[in-house]
């Protein structure tokens, strides 16, 4: 039997053997970060199951509203509700986003209307003329598992192993890590394809668990630790304990320089909103971003998530609740990075599956669609500014890719990647290694950053 390296890790568990000899750096890890005069991060955010961008940027000038409201019918948000924007006035937030209306007002913030998943530039006529010869469509379009997929490795395939992150890493580490001391990506939502690259591996954080890793079954800690160590000097020919041993050591070492950097600085001021798994994971990412000088790395990617945003039903009510969310959130880590004095170095942004469609279901939720909005926060933002083109808001219309209001994508998931990245530190001609179609596109660089 052969495993290829993510089958394996997926497949394998250290866990009976104690919390903290977890397989690759992936355990019950605390934080630290890296850190130098040109410091940089790029935060993601994954609203997991498809946010729709319909009702968190809505046109608010008489006739666009209008139109939203006639075909959004009962999904509608009533435009007294809605939140305008005062840099851009012909465009509002939900309601319950009054804090990125407040970064975007004071140029922190930026939306990218209709981007989604692309191998080359794409229409109406050129998606349904392709729905018959098969080509030039990434794979499986409104499939939850595909289109996240398709979206973290930005590749437009289900068959790429590795993350546009973990790419980044590989190409940056010679560069900002050269010493290996930590790894250059980081995880606060559990293992994920984002955060892998072809021969360097992320470092997965638990929110909130300050502790290393330390075994958490305090009659059982002893013997787990002990069967975790003779594990690692386990050397029998047997090729995957072998190939894991070295993984699991840095696992151990990277637990205690995290419990020691933590442990060697004051709190946060920033108060984080309670009972929200979001602002848990960011304030986990701003602690790391604290210590940052603890380690010889001058960059860093996080990857924190959230969800479930499939609201096939109760949308408005759903939808409603994990935007508040998500609005306390991003406004404390926002003012972290201020306290911290990185507000300029931080960038945070969305990704998600998918949009939703514009026309209701019967169940007064939204279906699987395509293109859809996100937002990028952060004080290197050239905020104040929607970026990309807004689609034209009619079933069948031109940027429909049928009849329900399923947006082709006007920019493509591996532009704004390719945007973020090149801000980062990877140059132009780097670029084709880690977007592999980024040369299909017109521009690499959508200048929102």
């Amino acid at each position: 039997m052969s495993f290829n390296r993510r089958t394996f890790i997926k497949s394998a568990s250290l866990a009976a053997a104690g919390s903290a000899a977890g397989l690759r750096p992936f355990g019950a890890l605390n934080a630290l970060a890296q850190s130098a005069s040109d410091y940089k991060a790029l935060v993601c955010i994954y609203l997991f199951g498809g946010n729709d961008g319909n009702n968190t940027l809505v046109q608010f000038d008489s006739k666009g509203y209008a139109n939203y409201s006639s075909i959004r019918g009962p999904l509608a948000i009533p435009q007294s509700q809605l939140l305008q924007l005062s840099a851009a006035p012909t465009f509002a937030v939900h309601p319950n986003l009054p804090d990125i209306q407040s970064l975007f007002d004071n140029k922190a913030a930026a939306f990218v209307s209709n981007v989604g998943t692309l191998i080359e530039p794409t229409s109406r006529a050129q998606y349904i003329a392709s729905q018959f010869n098969g080509k030039g469509l990434p794979s499986n379009l409104f499939s939850h598992p595909d289109q996240r997929l398709e979206w973290e490795n930005a590749a437009a395939s289900t068959t790429t192993q590795t993350g546009w992150a973990g790419r980044i890493a590989d190409t940056l580490n010679v560069t900002y890590n050269p010493n290996g001391n930590f790894p250059m990506v980081t995880s606060v939502a559990g293992d994920t394809l984002f955060c892998d690259g072809s021969h360097t591996s992320p470092v997965s954080v638990s929110p909130g668990n300050i502790g290393a890793g330390q075994c958490s079954e305090v009659a059982e800690c002893a013997g787990r630790q002990a069967t975790a160590q003779a594990l690692l000097g386990f050397n029998s020919g047997i090729t995957l304990v072998q190939a894991d041993n070295n993984i699991t050591t840095k696992a151990y070492a990277y637990a205690k320089a995290l419990s020691d950097a933590v442990q060697s600085v004051n709190p946060l001021k920033t108060v984080f909103p309670a009972n929200n798994g979001l602002a848990a994971q960011l304030q986990q990412i701003a602690q790391i971003i604290q210590v940052r000088s603890a380690l010889g790395v001058n960059r860093q990617i996080f990857f924190a998530g959230i969800g479930n945003f499939d609201t096939h039903s109760g949308q408005v009510v759903a939808q409603g609740q994990l935007l508040a969310g998500i609005s306390s959130a991003i406004a404390a880590f926002y003012q972290a990075t201020q306290e911290l004095g990185v507000q300029n170095n931080v960038t945070s942004f969305t990704m998600s599956d998918f949009g939703r469609a514009l026309q209701p279901n019967s169940n007064t939720g939204s279906d699987h669609a395509w293109g859809s909005h996100h937002m990028v926060i952060g004080g290197a933002v050239k905020g104040g500014k929607l970026y990309g083109t807004y689609p034209t808001l009619a079933l069948a219309g031109p940027d429909d890719s049928g009849s329900n209001g399923r947006w082709v994508p006007t920019t493509a998931s591996i532009q704004y990647a390719a945007t973020l990245a090149q801000w980062f530190g990877v140059s132009a001609a780097q670029l084709p290694a880690i977007f592999p179609n980024i040369g299909n596109f017109s521009t690499n660089s959508l200048g929102f950053v």
